[in-house]
């Protein structure tokens, strides 16, 4: 049920170009943003922090780009928002006692904080490379091409590979945690 939360704002965003273009779109990924904190809220009685930072950064970036008429605005967002998730994760790694990952996880898994530190950079340098991922399918892919098939190729770049990049990166992760999962405490210990 959480990853069709996740995922919900984009998918609708893709259904609203296809009908009705790019500004539609955005409105749309706007309110499903919205949406997606309210069901957070919701659902589990709290807000999740980052749902916040995704409707924070969409309401600015859609905004500007509604209120302009300029779709630049929308294309920059996710790389603005991938390259927020990585400067948290490595600002919780150069100050913070605990990653960021092992905030999240740490319930879940126990391991050496040492590896927490890889785990979370792994992480870090993914956020990296889908936010210049981002930049290259916006703004230098298919130059050769009309305005049109760019933003066509690009929001097909940013939901379907997007997702799909982020699912084999995710699995990979699971089979990372997964020899790490059934260690007992007092082993994860020996190994600081």
């Amino acid at each position: 049920m959480k990853i069709f939360v996740d995922f919900f704002p984009l998918f609708l965003f893709f259904l609203a170009f296809k009908l009705g273009g790019i500004y539609v779109a955005t409105a749309v990924a706007i309110a499903a943003s919205l949406l997606q904190v309210v069901w957070s809220r919701y659902r589990h009685g709290r807000f999740e922090t980052m749902y916040l930072i995704q409707f924070a950064i969409i309401a600015v970036f859609g905004g500007l780009t509604l209120v302009l008429h300029n779709d630049t605005f929308i294309r920059w967002k996710p790389t603005i928002l991938y390259w927020t998730f990585a400067a948290v994760f490595l600002g919780s790694q150069l100050a913070g006692r605990r990653t960021a990952s092992e905030v999240l996880l740490n319930k879940q898994v126990s391991m050496p904080p040492r590896i927490w530190r890889i785990y979370n950079l792994s992480w870090v340098l993914f956020f990296l490379l889908m936010g210049v991922l981002n930049l290259y399918f916006a703004f230098y892919y298919g130059l050769h091409e009309s305005k049109a098939a760019r933003l066509e190729t690009w929001v097909n770049m940013k939901v379907w590979g997007s997702a799909v990049l982020s699912l084999v990166f995710g699995a990979g992760q699971v089979l990372f945690l997964a020899k790490h999962m059934d260690q007992p405490a007092a082993q994860v210990q020996k190994e600081d």
